[in-house]
């Protein structure tokens, strides 16, 4: 164990001034490190590993899937070395060619998807269609169907003959109905939505994930876009993780460039020019546009915050 102790302790210190580095989760505090079954130099440095990603602030499956990778890169990279980090796609087996391979991929979109904004009713997104926006989502929260479907058909319409793509958030059966675009889900939208009607129906897929382990995940789909979140504090929505922040974001953004990616979470005209910086070819937004006197004068702005 002493062994496993001074190799963590050699990973936290070569990375304990990087941004990747946040608060430690309350619940990992005086927790026993993992147990190994055997003691193979794979397995001591992905304990080491998964040990060091939990002191650094990482969720628990985050630091497991840090950890098997962290194990990879040591057998791939031939030897250990606690300056580096994990970053490419074979060390967590992500193979950037699936796309091309697998039949069950959903179809592309545009791997810049520019300004992203996520709106909250069809009013908003003809908003955003006459303010030019590359790219708008509806995400209306009901419980009553019919005006589900109204909102979804009046934003159809809206984004018809336009050059701003539709996304239609959770409703996955009534945006096929209604020929949209796309559809955004969360990871616990997964575990119910029919993907191959959407797939079938010839719909663009988007995923969210809060690190690591629902990238990996979200991998397995071959989705049409990845958004990775929250970068920033945000209260629109509970979010499972911290912040990530732009040292995480700048990580994820390397390790996934192979797909579009959307960054999302708190992200406002003061933080937009930092974000595209980390090679993310969109980036959604929310507030820094409804919370605007002049909605359509902020869609200009913030596009040229990211072009800056």
């Amino acid at each position: 164990m002493s062994l496993i102790r001074d190799l963590a302790d050699q990973i936290v210190s070569a990375h304990r001034k990087d941004d990747i580095c946040l608060p430690i989760p309350d619940y990992t505090l005086n927790t026993p490190p993992p147990r190994i079954d055997n003691e193979s130099a794979a397995d001591l440095n992905e304990l080491a590993a998964t040990l060091a990603a939990i002191e650094m602030g990482f969720i628990e499956k985050d630091a497991k899937t840090i950890g098997k990778a962290w194990s990879r890169m040591v057998l791939q990279d031939g030897g250990f070395d606690p300056f580096k980090w994990p970053s490419r796609p074979e060390h967590f087996d992500l193979l950037p060619w699936t796309r091309n391979m697998n039949p069950k991929a959903f179809k592309e979109c545009p791997k810049r998807l520019g300004l992203y904004g996520v709106m909250p009713d069809a009013d908003w997104v003809k908003r955003m269609v006459e303010a030019e926006i590359p790219t708008v989502q509806l995400r209306f929260k009901s419980e009553d169907r019919y005006k589900i479907r109204k909102q979804i058909r009046e934003s159809v319409k809206a984004t018809e003959g336009s050059k701003t793509l539709l996304f239609i958030n959770d409703y996955w059966e009534e945006a096929i109905d209604a020929e949209a675009y796309g559809v955004h889900l969360g990871q616990e939208d997964m575990e119910t939505a029919d993907l191959e009607a959407i797939r079938s129906a010839g719909l663009r897929l988007g995923l969210s994930t809060h690190g690591y382990a629902e990238m990996v995940y979200a991998d397995r789909f071959c989705p049409s876009y990845i958004a990775m979140g929250a970068v920033f504090p945000t209260n629109l929505k509970k979010m499972p993780t911290a912040p990530q922040g732009l040292g995480r974001l700048y990580k994820y953004a390397q390790l996934m460039n192979h797909y579009p990616l959307v960054a999302i979470g708190g992200i406002d005209e003061s933080s937009i020019h930092a974000v595209v910086k980390s090679g993310v070819g969109s980036v959604a937004v929310v507030r820094a546009i409804t919370q605007t006197k002049d909605p359509k004068a902020a869609v200009k702005h913030l596009q040229e915050l990211m072009r800056a």
